[in-house]
């Protein structure tokens, strides 16, 4: 690693349930709002859940052609539009950069799962020779770093990341660790997905770790709520331009935030359960503070994974306290996940750029339905119920943690 260089974020960009844009998303979150509604893609009538996180008036039309889109799954079409607005955000021209020096890292827990649905529907119905052509480079996980490394012409690094809840934010790490390393200036990263599909649904309702409240699905995603029953799947991208800050001062660009901390870490114990004491996610955090060079004390705000799920949200709780200690009651703790409900591999793509905001806005935004924080959650954790805050932030960090026992843990701060 080259000790003399130092990451910073320029560009933000997100297609949500709730905005197309960081700017609508991160207002409509102070709000209180709540992208969950009831699913109109498909019938849900057999389903035990009839609802979720479903982004209803995307189109990526706006963004590239509808020739050009068709040949895309809706994944890869979201982290296209994602990507299409951070690069815009951050006023880069790639015309006037060094290609080879300029890459892309996208995760995804799934991939095109839409495609493989329909595809695979078309040939019981028609058979084989009726599969589309582009099958393949659409269900394709990489399908979305690929697009968005065409779409600007990058030659530098280009891979995809799936590590299911963390994929966005292991992404943003390796994209991290490329500009630090000196392989890379500029790397566009974040995540995709679009699992909110007949499939998609029906698997985690097998699970039963969806919420099924039904009858009120917009207080459905109620983390660490004694009446929390389950997570709310959800669709969503959110990219970032990550760049040198030498490379991004020389240009006078905007900059949001400084990403100081990576850390990764797995449980190594089950596929889907987390460790019941929190210990994977508590040794990400610490290795995100290290390399970071801060002390716990020094967060202000900790973005949550913050799912609505019995077991993950009484083990993150104990492993911010145990990172934390007598500090884990000073420091404001929410979850986007309230709001947005959880959209896997593109969430902490999402939830980095939440961060980004609140340090640029000062003002955190609430956890939305959290009426009584449950025992093992700790009342006395400042879970920033019902009501935004107007507070200064200086560190900020993001939890990200998925079925496999993926751990992943980033911190940004105030430049």
């Amino acid at each position: 690693m080259m000790p003399d260089r130092r990451v910073v974020i320029t560009g933000l960009g997100c297609v949500t349930a709730l905005a197309e844009s960081a700017e609508g998303l991160f207002d409509a979150l102070c709000r209180g709002q709540s992208g969950i509604s009831t699913i109109e893609s498909f019938d849900t009538s057999e389903f035990p859940v009839h609802f979720g996180g479903e982004i209803k008036d995307f189109s990526v039309d706006k963004y590239i052609s509808a020739r050009e889109g068709k040949r895309m799954d809706r994944f890869t079409q979201m982290a296209l539009a994602s990507a299409i607005q951070a690069v815009q955000d951050s006023g880069l021209d790639f015309e006037r950069e060094d290609k080879d020096r300029a890459g892309v890292i996208v995760g995804t827990g799934i991939g095109g799962i839409k495609e493989i649905e329909e595809q695979y529907l078309r040939l019981l119905q028609k058979g084989p020779r009726k599969v589309s052509a582009f099958c393949v480079p659409k269900l394709m996980g990489n399908a979305a770093s690929g697009c968005v490394s065409i779409q600007f012409g990058l030659r530098g690094p280009n891979l995809c990341v799936v590590t299911a809840c963390a994929s966005a934010s292991h992404a943003i790490g390796e994209a991290f660790w490329n500009i630090l390393c000196g392989r890379s200036d500029i790397m566009v990263t974040g995540g995709s997905e679009a699992a909110l599909t007949p499939i998609g649904l029906a698997s985690f309702c097998a699970l039963k770790s969806l919420s099924t409240r039904n009858d009120e699905p917009q207080r459905a995603s109620r983390p660490f709520d004694v009446d929390r029953d389950g997570f709310v799947l959800a669709e969503g991208a959110g990219i970032l331009v990550l760049e040198e800050y030498e490379h991004a001062k020389q240009r006078g660009a905007k900059i949001y935030a400084e990403l100081l901390g990576y850390g990764a870490t797995g449980d190594g114990y089950h596929i889907t359960a987390p460790l019941e004491d929190g210990a994977g996610a508590a040794k990400a955090m610490k290795r995100a503070l290290q390399q970071a060079k801060l002390n716990p004390e020094q967060i202000d705000y900790i973005n949550a994974h913050g799912t609505s799920t019995q077991l993950n949200d009484a083990a993150e709780t104990l492993a911010i306290k145990d990172v934390f200690k007598d500090h884990a009651y000073k420091v404001a703790v929410n979850s986007t996940k309230s709001c947005l409900g959880h959209s896997l591999g593109a969430s902490g793509g999402i939830e980095l750029v939440v961060c980004a905001k609140t340090i640029e806005k000062g003002q955190i935004h609430p956890t939305v339905n959290l009426e009584n924080v449950a025992p093992e959650c700790d009342p006395k954790i400042d879970f920033v119920p019902g009501q935004p805050r107007q507070q200064q932030v200086r560190y900020a960090l993001s939890n990200s943690l998925g079925f496999g026992g993926h751990n992943c843990c980033l911190i940004i701060g105030k430049i």
